[in-house]
């Protein structure tokens, strides 16, 4: 059996021909991130968390601040969020202000997560008075962006845990 071409095939097979010719090939899959060092990373970060305590026990708002971004915003016990790095430096430098009795915070990494240029950090923190008496304790929360080669926290937030009755 024969089959004759009819003329009015001839609009849809220019159109799938043009649909084909005019699609994009298909997307390339994303180069896989190179690994993360984490025991680097735990060391960078850890750094960054001595350097806060640091300038807290020097009263050194500015010091403290350069561990956030300009666009952080930061999540503090009983208040509002503190949005903007001259803000939290603002709420900082109040807060060391106030401090009659010399505290020094210890802070520690207890778990870390890396993906790409983020970072999130789960921590411990330790309020200890002149004498090295534990007065508060909590849990703190970090998230870190890589920015220009570093990483700067974008967010925080903290909690205080409540001694046992």
């Amino acid at each position: 059996m024969k089959k004759s071409f009819k003329w009015t095939q001839l609009p849809v097979a220019l159109v799938l021909l043009f649909v084909v010719a005019c699609s994009q090939p298909p997307a390339e899959t994303p180069a896989e991130a190179p690994a993360i060092d984490m025991e680097a990373l735990k060391t960078e970060i850890q750094a960054m968390e001595d350097a806060y305590a640091a300038a807290e026990k020097a009263k050194d708002a500015d010091g403290v601040a350069a561990y956030y971004s300009d666009d952080a915003v930061s999540y503090s016990r009983n208040e509002e969020p503190t949005v903007g790095k001259a803000a939290i430096r603002d709420r900082i430098a109040d807060r060391l202000a106030k401090d009659t009795l010399n505290v020094t915070n210890v802070y520690k990494i207890v778990d870390l997560f890396a993906e790409g240029n983020h970072a999130v950090e789960i921590g411990s923190w330790t309020e200890m008075d002149s004498t090295g008496t534990e007065i508060n304790k909590g849990y703190y929360m970090s998230y870190f962006e890589k920015r220009d080669g570093k990483y700067v926290c974008v967010r925080d937030m903290n909690v205080k845990v409540e001694p046992a009755k």
